[in-house]
């Protein structure tokens, strides 16, 4: 009896073992479902002799940070634009951003889209990369714009291929 008793122990032990082993498996992966990544919207050249297509330089400063803000805001006529702002720290390296993309007007809105960051794609649908400022006033050259968050860029049109020294 005590023989039979223990067969059964032994094989309730061996299926109860078999169970938590099969248990442990690692789960199968995941069908891949193949994402084509989405394309950057192509730039739309502007209207033909469009008065804030150039280069605008603003220099400022602002209440929290310490030292000089120079933007300079590319509009090329193809639609491209290149945004470029240093802050200069008296004998400090100045520190950069430079941003690459499109750019479009709508009556008093200037509109660009980031689409690389410090010369990284980025992900163009997340709405940071998208900023729209209010054209104040334009002139040939002068071009003065309101951002969202309400600070005023008083730009200065300069040479075509000026750039910002580092």
């Amino acid at each position: 009896m005590l023989m039979h008793l223990l067969r059964r122990c032994r094989s309730t032990a061996a299926v109860c073992a078999a169970a938590l082993l099969a248990a442990c498996t690692a789960p199968s992966p995941a069908p891949r479902v193949e994402t084509k990544p989405k394309e950057p919207p192509a730039c739309v050249p502007a209207a033909a002799n469009e008065k804030v297509a150039g280069n605008w330089l603003s220099v400022r400063t602002q209440k929290g940070v310490t030292g000089e803000l120079r933007t300079l805001i590319t509009l090329n006529p193809d639609g491209t634009m290149a945004y470029t702002e240093l802050l200069k720290r008296g004998k400090h390296p100045s520190q950069g951003l430079y941003e690459a993309g499109c750019w479009k007007r709508e009556q008093q809105t200037l509109t660009l889209q980031t689409l690389t960051s410090n010369g990284s794609p980025v992900e163009f649908d997340d709405p940071i990369y998208t900023n729209r400022y209010t054209i104040v006033s334009s002139t040939d050259k002068t071009l003065d714009l309101r951002s969202s968050e309400g600070v005023l860029l008083k730009g200065r049109r300069m040479s075509p291929g000026y750039r910002l020294p580092f």
